[in-house]
């Protein structure tokens, strides 16, 4: 059964589409959210995908350490 969730990261709105339930994809966005606004906090300019992008490599660094 695929779920949908609302969820913010940095400001933004996303409806999120998928079989996991929404504690998790709630805990998720809240990680990412966490990840961006703390890129964000330590550059001058920042675009959107320029987070996105930065956390997602921060991310997966992250994930090839585990």
């Amino acid at each position: 059964m695929t779920n949908a969730f609302d969820v913010d990261i940095c400001g933004q709105h996303y409806t999120v589409k998928g079989e996991a339930d929404e504690v998790y994809v709630k805990r998720l966005a809240a990680y990412v959210d966490e990840q961006m606004r703390s890129l964000a906090k330590g550059m001058k300019t920042a675009t959107m995908s320029k987070l996105a992008v930065l956390a997602a490599i921060n991310i997966t660094h992250q994930l090839f350490q585990s």
